[in-house]
């Protein structure tokens, strides 16, 4: 299939929003999202074009998450793994259910891949943990 027949730009927004309204309802995500978002649209823009560019290869989005989310102080495993529950949440709701699966596997990579990079660049002289349950 081709990545354009996945989903519309509509559907994107859908999860983007979606996800992020749980986001900042959460209680212990939504502060720390609140507390380094200034600008919600603006992000969620952002959001949207980085779910744009990976899901139907806009290459809308530009740009370098690593560096903004390893500067975040006290980060931990469960707000990684509480991020990509309230994430299931979200695909759970969703009517295209190949919208719902890829964008499944692209978050349980991205939150691997940030809970590693942080982990490294604040913790050098430790071996980095999984995401695993524990």
């Amino acid at each position: 299939m081709d990545r354009s027949e996945l989903c519309t730009e509509e559907e994107i927004s859908a999860l983007v929003y979606g996800f992020y309204d749980r986001v900042r309802a959460d209680a212990t995500l939504g502060p720390v999202f609140d507390t380094h978002i200034d600008d919600w649209d603006r992000h969620l823009g952002i959001m949207v074009r980085f779910w744009s560019s990976l899901l139907l290869g806009t290459g809308s989005y530009s740009g370098a998450p690593m560096p903004k989310h390893i500067a975040l102080p006290d980060l931990a495993a469960g707000m990684f793994r509480q991020w990509l529950a309230l994430f299931h949440e979200t695909t759970e709701t969703l009517p295209n259910r190949m919208l719902a699966a890829r964008a499944e596997e692209y978050a349980e990579r991205i939150a691997r891949s940030l809970w590693y990079g942080y982990q490294i660049n604040n913790q050098p002289n430790r071996i980095p943990s999984e995401l695993a349950h524990g």
